[in-house]
């Protein structure tokens, strides 16, 4: 097939939607190619939990939450760590997308239909430093209807531009190279895929009955990152930040999520920048039911599970759960392991545990109080998800007594073997904390904050109490993995989404969004994320490329 258009948005992800939704929205005609079938629309985004980092929203301050621009700020530039001189753009993106956060994004987005779920999150509470890493007050806005109910309203869009003829979306097309003609970008060719009705995230196949080539005056890379490709990920592993990288990772992304499209970019002549900067959990899960290979899927716990390395040493602050993501893995990887374990009560996992996606949470994509309180506030034990994990993840031990725990985390993993007494000491010296209001202890401390604020109380921190007391059991051990997700550097591009070579000067006719470019210019997190801010950056970067072309 050979065609043209104004627009050609390669991607049908969230910053591809939001790109092509937009530039049709200016009266554009716009194409969208994408390897993936239709069931694929949206991309990461569908397996989100759908969190978006707003500021200072009705949201937060029905919550007692004061939050505003300037305290986000301090925030972002303070976990971002800008060191870099080509971190100008990076920086100018954030700067933007604050204004954007702490204005004009929550109208904007309610209008099209999006609602939040009235407890704000509090994701990513940081390092202790009011200047450094972490988010000072909530901040993260759980979308009704998680990651589906975010890509929605786009998809919404999209439908109602295909039929007014403005948008054109094609699947099962890989672009395999970039047009480029007397130093402009003028399209891009690649190979038409047999159809393939796989279920969203499964592998598909590669088979190609075709090829094409598609003109248009602007081209949008809304490709996504490098995720899903384990190689990839390992050979641009910041070592000297973050230690060696891990041999054993679950993966959060499926495999199609490779970052080949940058690589196509850079042989075209667009710059990258950033490219070991990268965004991984500590805290995944192989998934006992997978869709992808190695699919991983990561806790979000509250603030009360005791957190050890892998050879049975209780982290320090602030290496404490939902804290500082960055400095946790690279404490763990000091090890010389790539694991690590939660221990916790039936209690605790009762009201602290959440598992990230759509899938794992279906009473927030119901959209329904009803299934939330059934779910989370009526019912005795966890949440169905997480109760069919600890019955059939391989990651989990449940014992009575914690010697019997201990010998069943060394039957999990009896190359790094733990001592029980060891164990037994630092949660009988953690306990000894319990009933005093005073204590010294980071994480008791930090608990006792965290029930202070009531969206913490109600829903994600459960009543202090003594790890080894019977009647909060029985005990539970989870092993953690090294969750690969998302990459915070990507395509140099300014502030409106323009792809810049790697002299700096505009490539003309080629824009990115997205992941594939760090979320905007090519790494707008810096160092570190504050979670909300990826979904975000697309919406955000999608917005921009969208309503440059």
């Amino acid at each position: 097939m050979a065609d043209a258009a104004d627009v050609i948005v390669v991607g049908a992800g969230l910053a591809g939607l939001v790109a092509a939704t937009e530039a049709a929205d200016r009266g554009r005609r716009v194409l969208v190619l994408e390897q993936e079938g239709r069931q694929s629309l949206g991309g990461q985004a569908h397996w989100s939990l759908g969190g978006l980092f707003m500021v200072d929203t009705p949201e937060q301050r029905r919550m007692g939450i004061r939050d505003g621009r300037d305290l986000a700020a301090i925030d972002w530039m303070g976990s971002a760590a800008f060191d870099r001189r080509e971190d100008a753009n990076p920086r100018a993106v954030a700067e933007a997308y604050l204004d954007f956060a702490a204005g004009e994004m929550r109208p904007w987005l309610h209008a099209m239909g999006m609602r939040w779920f009235p407890v704000v999150g509090w994701a990513e509470r940081g390092g202790g430093a009011a200047d450094g890493h972490g988010n000072s007050v909530p901040r993260f806005h759980v979308t009704w209807g998680v990651g589906p109910g975010v890509v929605a309203p786009f998809a919404r869009r999209l439908a109602e531009h295909e039929a007014a003829g403005r948008i054109e979306l094609r699947n099962r097309v890989r672009v395999d190279g970039l047009l480029v003609e007397g130093g402009r970008l003028a399209g891009v060719h690649g190979a038409v895929l047999a159809p393939d009705d796989a279920p969203i995230g499964a592998p598909t196949g590669r088979e190609v009955v075709g090829d094409f080539e598609a003109r248009a005056g602007a081209v949008v890379l809304a490709s996504g990152g490098i995720g899903g490709d384990f190689d990839k990920v390992r050979a641009r592993w910041p070592e000297a930040r973050l230690g060696k990288a891990p041999r054993r990772m679950v993966a959060g992304v499926p495999a199609y999520v490779d970052g080949r499209m940058v690589d196509i970019a850079k042989a075209a002549g667009a710059g990258a920048i950033n490219e070991d900067r990268m965004w991984h959990y500590c805290e995944g899960l192989e998934n006992w039911d997978p869709i992808w290979p190695s699919h991983g899927i990561r806790i979000l716990p509250g603030p009360s599970s005791l957190w050890f390395d892998a050879l049975g040493r209780r982290m320090e602050a602030p290496c404490l759960p939902g804290f500082d993501t960055m400095a946790t893995l690279r404490r763990i990887l000091s090890t010389g392991h790539e694991h690590s374990w939660f221990v916790l009560t039936q209690s605790i996992i009762a009201k602290e545990f959440a598992l990230s996606g759509s899938e794992q949470n279906p009473d927030l994509a119901s959209g329904k109080w009803a299934e939330v309180i059934r779910s989370r506030l009526a019912a005795k034990g966890a949440p169905g998800p997480v109760e069919a994990f600890k019955e059939k993840g391989a990651d989990f031990v449940v014992a009575e007594g914690l010697e019997e725990l201990v010998a069943g985390m060394n039957r999990l993993v009896p190359e790094a073997p733990l001592d029980a007494a060891a164990m037994r000491a630092q949660i009988e010296a953690r306990d000894a904390q319990i009933d005093n209001p005073f204590a010294k202890d980071a994480q008791v401390i930090a608990i006792r904050q965290a029930r202070a604020y009531r969206g913490d109380r109600l829903v994600r921190t459960a009543k202090p109490h003594r790890i080894l007391d019977p009647a909060h059991g029985p005990l539970i051990a989870v092993r953690l993995n090294v969750l690969t997700r998302k990459t915070l550097g990507g395509l140099h591009t300014d502030v409106g989404a323009r792809a810049l070579r790697p002299d700096g000067e505009v490539f003309d006719g080629l824009f990115a969004a997205g992941e594939a470019a760090g979320f905007g210019g090519g790494g707008y997190h810096g160092w570190n994320a504050l979670e909300g801010t990826f979904l975000g950056g697309c919406i955000f970067s999608g917005r921009a490329a969208g309503r440059s072309v």
